[in-house]
């Protein structure tokens, strides 16, 4: 156990767009609940997300055993197998995003560490998940890091970080009972300082239709620059997504960090998605930041191109990639819950 937290410590959590030594991803189990009879098609998603990170970064990859590792590796066969790393960390579910190592840096050694937060399956919802409580610590003890434990449940999903000591999330998520009923907000925001080396919390509201994680921020609003902030909209007034975004908006842009305003730029939405009576979180805010790319989720939308578009503005020194998800979401998440970024030192 390390003595003090990590901002006692020095340690804070750099933004997605600072550099990369890896991509950590867990590869999903066919038994796995989060693809229902579709696993082998969202394989193609995966082996063209894996393509195109191994283009800007290593990427690392957990797997249960030996068996898991050659069926990951037939499916990503004809890659460059030397950009490619797997460890034996089991897992129960593939959402890395959410279970995966959120990593710390700093200027003294040891120069990176890992936060490990407690887990419960998003609220209970999809038991067991002890797996996958367990995979900070694995690759803590892997990289021979230390791991800070805050006692406090949290998904990696359910914040975003610019780097320079502001944290974006959602009251939905946070402060909803499922997770930490015995912290109020302002312990909860304590623990984010104290564990994360942020100074100010920026709160938004509710989710997406959808999104059964009770409203993560990764499918709403992203940093893209310390005080640059891009956010999904919904243009249709009848859309059950379209008040909550606009109240999303509006708290945006009335926000500040370090007395300067934020720059607030939109997303559009895509159409809705139903997949046997299920509403599906389809968002392009759920792209990911590698080292020279930008991975967005597409769905077959108009909305897919002024997306893109948008996006490469906003990464002028980065490719934008977009990805067909329409299979990927079944499983209710893209590219940012897959994937879990290791910064370079």
């Amino acid at each position: 156990m390390v003595e003090g937290t990590p901002a006692e410590l020095g340690y804070r959590m750099p933004a997605e767009w600072e550099r990369h030594e890896a991509t950590w991803l867990s590869w999903p189990r066919r038994e796995g609940i989060s693809f229902p009879e579709s696993f082998d098609r969202v394989l193609p998603a995966l082996r063209a997300m894996v393509a195109a990170l191994i283009e800007s970064e290593r990427v690392c990859i957990n797997v249960c055993n030996g068996a898991h590792e050659a069926e990951a590796m037939e499916v990503l066969r004809n890659l460059d197998q030397a950009r490619i790393t797997f460890h034996r960390v089991p897992t129960n579910e593939p959402w890395c995003r959410d279970h995966g190592p959120i990593f710390l840096t700093r200027s003294k050694r040891p120069r990176l560490a890992i936060v490990d937060w407690d887990y419960n399956a998003w609220g209970g919802r999809y038991p067991p998940g002890d797996l996958d409580e367990v995979v900070p610590t694995r690759v803590g003890e892997i990289l021979e890091v230390p791991v800070f434990y805050p006692r406090m449940i949290l998904e990696g999903g359910s914040i975003e970080v610019n780097g320079a000591g502001a944290l974006l999330t959602t009251e939905s998520c946070l402060l909803n009972e499922n997770r930490n009923p015995h912290l109020k907000r302002d312990q909860i925001e304590e623990r984010l300082r104290d564990y994360l080396g942020v100074r100010q919390i920026l709160w938004l509201g509710q989710g997406i239709e959808g999104d059964d994680t009770d409203g993560h921020i990764d499918d709403l609003a992203r940093f893209v620059r310390e005080r640059v902030v891009v956010t999904v909209v919904e243009e249709k007034r009848d859309s059950p997504n379209y008040k909550a975004l606009q109240e999303n908006l509006v708290r945006l842009r009335s926000m500040k960090i370090d007395g300067q305003p934020l720059e607030v730029f939109e997303l559009p939405m895509p159409g809705r998605m139903v997949r046997e009576d299920l509403v599906l979180p389809a968002s392009y805010a759920n792209f990911y930041i590698a080292n020279n790319c930008v991975l967005l989720p597409t769905f077959a939308d108009p909305m897919d191109g002024p997306a893109r578009e948008t996006l490469q503005k906003l990464f002028p020194g980065r490719k934008v990639i977009g990805i067909d998800c329409r299979e990927l979401i079944w499983g209710l998440g893209t590219f940012h819950c897959l994937t879990q970024q290791q910064p370079a030192l």
